[in-house]
């Protein structure tokens, strides 16, 4: 772990080596406009004092810092606490992000997002967002994901939503990330693309980054109100790395502070059978720094650098790339990146269900199989704290199928 890591993104928008700007010439303006608007917001408060009532009063926050004292028991080792975003309007922590960008579309006088999504909840909280604000909305969405997250579809089109779905590719988050990019190419002038994690062109990772931090600075004041004391561990999921970085930038200076994020181990370590990009300890094979979307990260290719398929029970977590601040934090030793497999996250589903009357997305229920895994090693007078990202009424069908029910 180290006691000296290093912050960003730097002036170019990166961390360390990793993040930047690979985009076409037609995007670098938007993206300035964009980089002006933001810093710009940052320094307003009235700004603030919107983002803010519209966290409390429409969104739910503060989020609840659960103890809980079942799985605790259960799991015989660490006093375990859930950070409840689950509990947002919108069933994840995704609306955080999706309420700064939309207060930053109006700001530039855009009248419309676009968006991708993948497992549905950040499309949902797009198209929440836009009813809310009175703008137009188009969200991509693989249709192999759109299959098997039918009900978030149906939400988002019963919010006024358009649906397209993509067809190429492997017909999940990368492609539909494509597809949205095309789609701001062409309208830049009225667009705003409200991308949804902690990937892309440089200022997305500092974005959303800044606007889910929101995460870490109430988990915090939380856990030294219950327990007196920071914790030992911080456990997240991965997939581009949002719901972690929120939850873990409040504590990166904290160097007795444990961080933990989790990876889709999928069905297998070789190539195309998981989306593990930076737990290649773990015998996860294919993963190596490249360009993808407007960043350079580690990124799943074969040996001729193509961008591979990916495999996850989770579609939220079946995506090729992570985040560059993520891939900084490993290269520094300061979070440990690991993975899980499909059917160890159901279980742990399951578990969490039948324990403390908790039904998490499958993207959280990996990082609380991370936890079924450590917390027998751990001593009872130490304390982890885990991201609860999102609740798992849109895995419904999923996890029935996985059950045999």
């Amino acid at each position: 772990m180290s006691a000296t890591t290093q912050l960003g993104p730097d002036t170019g928008g990166r961390f360390g080596p990793y993040g930047g700007r690979y985009v076409p010439e037609t995007l670098m303006a938007p993206l300035e406009e964009l980089e002006h608007a933001f810093a710009e917001a940052s320094a307003d408060p009235a700004f603030q004092h919107e983002l803010a009532a519209l966290l409390r009063d429409f969104a739910g926050r503060p989020t609840p810092l659960q103890y809980a004292a079942r799985l605790t028991e259960r799991l015989g080792g660490p006093r375990i606490y859930l950070k409840r975003e689950d509990l947002l309007h919108t069933g994840a922590h995704k609306i955080n992000n999706c309420l700064g960008q939309g207060l930053l579309a109006v700001r530039m006088g855009k009248r419309r997002v676009i968006a991708e999504t993948g497992a549905g909840q950040h499309g949902v909280a797009t198209a929440t967002v836009a009813a809310r604000l009175g703008l137009s909305c188009t969200i991509y969405m693989g249709t192999q994901d759109m299959e098997r997250q039918r009900l978030n579809v149906f939400r988002m089109q019963l919010l006024g939503a358009e649906v397209v779905g993509v067809d190429a590719g492997s017909r999940t988050l990368k492609d539909a990330i494509n597809e949205a990019m095309r789609d701001w190419v062409t309208h830049v002038e009225t667009t705003h693309y409200l991308l949804g994690s902690v990937l892309g062109a440089h200022p997305y990772p500092l974005i959303v980054r800044e606007f889910q931090r929101v995460i870490g600075r109430e988990a915090r004041q939380q856990i030294l109100a219950m327990e007196g004391r920071l914790p030992d561990v911080l456990l997240a999921c991965v997939g581009g790395g949002s719901n972690a970085i929120g939850l873990f930038y409040e504590f990166l200076n904290d160097v007795t502070v444990q961080m933990v994020g989790v990876e889709a181990g999928g069905c297998g370590t070789a190539l195309g059978e998981h989306a593990a990009r930076l737990a290649a300890s773990q015998g996860f094979t294919g993963a190596r720094p490249g360009v993808l979307q407007g960043t350079y990260t580690y990124v799943l290719q074969n040996p001729h650098g193509q961008i591979a398929t990916t495999h996850s029970v989770s579609a939220g977590l079946d995506y090729p790339a992570v985040g560059p601040e993520h891939a900084w934090l490993a290269e520094q030793g300061r979070v440990e990146y690991t993975a899980v497999r499909d059917e160890e996250a159901i279980e742990a589903a399951r578990l969490l269900a039948r324990t403390e009357g908790i039904i998490p997305a499958l993207e959280a229920a990996h990082a609380v199989a991370e936890l079924i895994q450590r917390a027998p090693k751990m001593r009872r007078e130490q304390v982890v704290l885990l991201n609860l990202s999102g609740r798992g009424d849109k895995d419904m069908e999923i996890l029935a199928h996985s059950l045999g029910r």
